[in-house]
């Protein structure tokens, strides 16, 4: 089955961000990197994923710098997977998922993983904010402008 390239859709950062990890398999295999599970045999296991479907979408997932392969022995040749810097930023799109998810879909059973903020200790949530005032940000507070990459449509 062709995967259809969201990237060439339109000049949008929405379509090329789900380029990227729009595959549903996609957020769920950086959610287990960035909590420690990084070497196939585990991320298999984890996801009751099938071997050729993870093979593909670690794949996908190295060839577009949001994960690195690192081999960590050789007797057998073994692998794990680390975050780029890339996908550390896309965990923080994942934490404001996270964040929507607890909100929406937890139920009364309440969420289940609980963040520890480093700097001050506290458990938390993301909540966006504007990087030039640091209020609150929320799609209901901006106005969307045409940026310098837009196509005239």
């Amino acid at each position: 089955m062709q995967r259809t390239q969201f990237a060439d859709l339109a000049a949008c950062s929405i379509a090329r961000t789900l380029d990227v990890i729009g595959e549903p398999w996609s957020p769920l295999i950086l959610r287990d990197v960035f909590v420690g599970i990084s070497r196939f045999d585990q991320l298999q296991a984890d996801l009751g994923i099938s071997r050729k479907v993870l093979t593909q979408r670690l794949a996908w997932l190295v060839s577009q710098d949001v994960l690195e392969r690192r081999q960590y022995s050789s007797r057998p040749v073994r692998y794990e997977y680390v975050l780029t810097v890339k996908g550390q930023e896309l965990c923080d799109l994942l934490l404001t998922i996270v964040r929507w998810g607890d909100r929406w879909t937890a139920g009364e059973a309440g969420p289940p993983v609980l963040y520890r903020h480093h700097a001050c200790g506290e458990i938390a949530h993301v909540e966006p904010v504007c990087s030039s005032c640091g209020q609150p940000m929320h799609a209901t507070d901006v106005d969307v402008l045409p940026g310098p990459g837009a196509t005239v449509r």
